[in-house]
């Protein structure tokens, strides 16, 4: 293809040639081409429609469906001239269409803009991210039902303020990450429904004269329908606002999640063991073994949540209809979705691999008098007021903390010296299982409680 900065596809108007500047500063075909198939895709189903309402000969459909098809082979192959002179994917592939079929290839923009062109286009593809990214969604839910299954009575101490609370059972844990994922999905789900409209035929901003059937489009591409404004269809991206608005609550779950599996796996905590091959070692401290990965998606939040403050401002100031601004919005976009489909991955293959140490956690419950409040609910049992009951609990763990015992620890007349509605049932209730046990309802803790909301969530994955 002869490369003419001189003469692009809409040069009629224009007496002098794009300043070589310019040209490079408003091209995206560096970063676009990667729509080369859902270009191609919609200019297949926009030949047939066509063709089909009288505006393309059959010959001309043929060769021009005939012409994509080895296009999209060439750009595969690494052969395709893309060419920056030519703007975007829309015009390179246009122009090499041209320059394969001759003529056909100029009548295939009829009653087609690049406005509503590369709408499309980022909805398609769109749609395929979020398809990509719920799949990984829900494999990691699957993981991480497995783990809470195999923990369900792995007693660990549950924080608030990172202060140890109360016990609670690493299964209940996982289980609290699985639902975040799962709204995680809704939100994801909720966005490709919207994100499923399809802009095809708004041409420009206003429609077109040629009398195309948009329903037949529509359904040879998948949407759920084709937009009801033509003005809105090529200038909102609000349903790349709102992907990025999921994505960037993913993250920030993840960003939990990492967090607490860095904090987990260090010596000050021992609580877990992560795989070998999610983890790199020090270039200067052998004795190193660092949680790279969960420290990367930790990081790894701020591109997407940049990526979704950058789509707001970009829209923010833009009248109707189409601006070039827009042409902004792909990068932070792509990158987006890019982030969140690794950080996915790498979490749905290193989190349920990982190795809880028991012991250690347990440990810790014991050492932070996690009881305290299943003391306090057995006096108010035993008719003490509950404010009352909490000052008795309060004075026992400050005795407790002088000596370095846990409430479990002490004597019954010990327990008894701070209130006489203590008897010799109260150890049932100051043990870490009998806490956790106890905690038999919906929502709770409990290890059969973790077991139901196990088969639960196995039940919904199957249905998907």
């Amino acid at each position: 293809m002869t490369d003419d900065t001189s003469n692009p596809l809409w040069s009629g108007r224009f007496t002098e040639a794009t300043d070589a500047f310019v040209e490079a500063f408003t091209a995206s075909e560096h970063y676009d081409r990667r729509l080369y198939r859902q270009d191609i895709r919609g200019s297949k189903a926009h030949a047939r429609m066509l063709n089909h309402v009288g505006v393309l000969s059959d010959a001309d459909t043929r060769a021009i469906v005939e012409g994509l098809d080895a296009i999209v082979e060439e750009i595969e192959r690494g052969e395709f001239p893309w060419s920056p002179s030519l703007e975007d994917v829309h015009m390179n592939i246009e122009a090499r269409l041209t320059e394969r079929i001759g003529d056909a290839g100029k009548r295939l923009h009829t009653a087609r803009s690049r406005n509503d062109q590369i709408a499309t286009d980022v909805r398609l593809w769109l749609r395929e991210a979020i398809d990509e990214a719920i799949a990984l969604l829900r494999r990691f839910q699957a993981g991480l039902v497995d783990l809470a299954e195999r923990e369900a009575e792995t007693v660990m101490p549950g924080f608030t303020h990172l202060q140890v609370a109360q016990p609670i059972t690493f299964g209940h844990h996982m289980l609290a990450w699985y639902e975040m994922l799962v709204r995680d999905e809704g939100r994801l789900a909720d966005c490709r429904e919207r994100a499923n409209v399809m802009p095809l035929g708004s041409a420009a901003l206003a429609g077109t004269t040629f009398p195309v059937d948009r329903d037949m489009t529509c359904a040879e591409l998948g949407f759920d329908a084709p937009s009801r404004n033509s003005l809105d269809a090529v200038s909102d991206r609000d349903f790349a606002i709102e992907f990025l608005s999921a994505s960037a609550t993913i993250m920030t779950h993840l960003s939990r999640m990492a967090e607490e599996l860095v904090l987990w796996s260090s010596p000050m905590f021992d609580f877990i063991d992560l795989p070998d091959r999610y983890c790199t070692g020090s270039s200067i401290m052998p004795q190193k073994k660092n949680p790279d990965v969960a420290e990367l998606v930790r990081g790894k939040t701020a591109r997407v949540h940049g990526a979704l403050q950058t789509m707001l401002t970009l829209m923010k100031g833009q009248p109707l209809a189409y601006n070039r601004d827009n042409q902004e919005d792909k990068e932070p976009l792509f990158d987006a979705a890019d982030t969140v489909v690794a950080s996915l991955r790498a979490f749905a293959d290193m989190v349920p691999n990982l190795t809880v140490k028991r012991e250690n956690t347990r440990e810790a419950a014991r050492r932070g008098f996690a009881t305290a409040t299943d003391l306090a609910d057995y006096l108010v049992r035993n008719g003490v007021p509950f404010r009352d009951a909490h000052e008795i609990v309060g004075r026992a763990v400050r005795y407790g903390v002088e000596r370095g015992r846990d409430l479990a620890e002490m004597e019954l007349d010990e327990l008894r010296h701070f209130s006489p509605a203590i008897g010799d049932d109260v150890f049932d209730v100051l043990t870490l299982e009998g806490s956790v046990a106890a905690r038999d309802h919906t929502g709770g803790t409990a290890p059969a409680q973790v077991r139901a909301q196990v088969a639960a969530a196995r039940e919904r994955l199957r249905e998907g």
